[in-house]
């Protein structure tokens, strides 16, 4: 298991994977909960054929698989749904990402939760990273990636922490608004810095 676990945060658009990826060229560990949320979904899952019990045949694609995004127009209309859903997938979310972070392997590991401020699962980090960028940038990259328009990308964001909340809450900070070349620079200085911190608390 990793000495320290980081966890790594961002609204919709920051960039987050970038950053993720960049520590992983460095041969660090990461546990994406994004990732871990499509899994437990897959075809066949439990979690799946509830979402399908609640909402009907309608909710999954031609092959089987979930629509998400019609899921996610369905849970987004209505806080209610939203909650049903939260209460049944988060348990299983939190479970696999423990399970994870357990097996690691590297030095340090990250923890990527997109939704680490909102959910309240400071417990499972050690230290906090927050990717920060305007919500005007938010809005550009997420418009430009995802094709969702920009009402859909305004809904999540109003579902999402505001930067305040989650700067409130970090220990380091990435300002993602610039050049890669920078937030290259900025990853390899944290990098460091948690090597050190893991080394520390493996002798302590």
């Amino acid at each position: 298991m990793s000495n320290l676990v980081i966890g790594l945060t961002g609204g919709i658009g920051s960039g987050k994977t970038f950053v993720s990826d960049t520590f992983a060229k460095k041969g660090i560990v990461i546990i994406d909960a994004d990732v871990i949320a499509r899994e437990v979904v897959d075809i066949g899952t439990p979690a799946l054929h509830a979402i399908v019990e609640k909402f009907g045949p309608d909710i999954l694609q031609d092959n089987g698989s979930l629509n998400r995004s019609a899921l996610r127009q369905i849970v987004f209309s209505d806080s209610a749904y939203k909650r049903w859903l939260d209460t049944l997938l988060h348990p299983v979310i939190r479970q696999e990402m423990v399970k994870q972070a357990r097996e690691a392997n590297s030095t340090y590991s990250i923890l990527s939760i997109p939704l680490l401020v909102e959910n309240n699962l400071f417990e499972l980090v050690d230290h906090v990273l927050v990717v920060d960028v305007s919500e005007n940038t938010q809005r550009l990259r997420a418009g430009s990636r995802d094709g969702q328009s920009a009402h859909q990308i305004q809904q999540i964001m109003n579902n999402q922490a505001s930067r305040e909340e989650r700067l409130h809450h970090a220990d380091d900070v990435i300002i993602n608004d610039g050049e890669k070349a920078d937030t290259e620079k900025r990853v390899e200085e944290l990098h460091q810095k948690y090597l050190s911190l893991a080394k520390n608390r493996a002798k302590a």
